[in-house]
């Protein structure tokens, strides 16, 4: 028995140097991403319909694996030649968009994001979009600190936020 499928999704997960990185893919862009499979692909690895989407488990997402690979080697700015298609209200999706404007390597405030969207008083709503990025790292969230300049929470974990930002340091200065 067939089912008529809505769309269909690819989901891989690809080993990295701060644990695994878990992505799901329609038409050749990144719809959600996130460390240590917390995705909630329930019943994916049976290929199964969830909903009117049909999530196929793959090994490797072509340009997509190969732009991640190059990120984790060093090319810091391979993260922005990966295309999003990540679901949002219109607010966070300006928020989302603003964090992929952000250099590798020279994170910006909440306050200074804020500034940029239309104001300092934004610097929560700022912080909630950010909270509700559904697309890490691709979406670099990992990007935005406190205004002190200190690591302020990170879904994935602040070792893991700290790891991302030392990273595009060093290989930021090369490029």
């Amino acid at each position: 028995m067939t089912t008529d499928v809505a769309s269909s999704m690819q989901a891989a997960t690809m080993s990295t140097p701060i644990g695994p990185l878990t992505l799901l893919v329609r038409d050749g862009r990144v719809c959600a991403g996130g460390f240590t499979g917390d995705l909630g692909l329930v019943g994916a690895s049976q290929g199964r319909a969830l909903g009117e989407v049909r999530i196929e488990l793959v090994d490797d997402l072509g340009p997509i694996s190969g732009a991640l690979m190059a990120y984790f080697s060093g090319d810091v700015g391979a993260l922005d030649r990966i295309e999003v298609d990540v679901q949002g209200g219109p607010f966070q999706q300006r928020v989302w968009r603003a964090l992929r404007s952000i250099p590798p390597g020279q994170p910006a405030t909440y306050r200074e994001l804020a500034i940029e969207l239309g104001g300092a008083r934004l610097a929560r709503a700022v912080g909630m979009a950010n909270a509700t990025n559904p697309c890490a790292p691709i979406v670099p969230c990992h990007r935005l600190v406190g205004s002190d300049g200190k690591l302020t929470g990170y879904y994935w974990g602040l070792e893991r936020k700290q790891w991302l930002l030392d990273h595009e340091r060093r290989h930021s200065q090369s490029r």
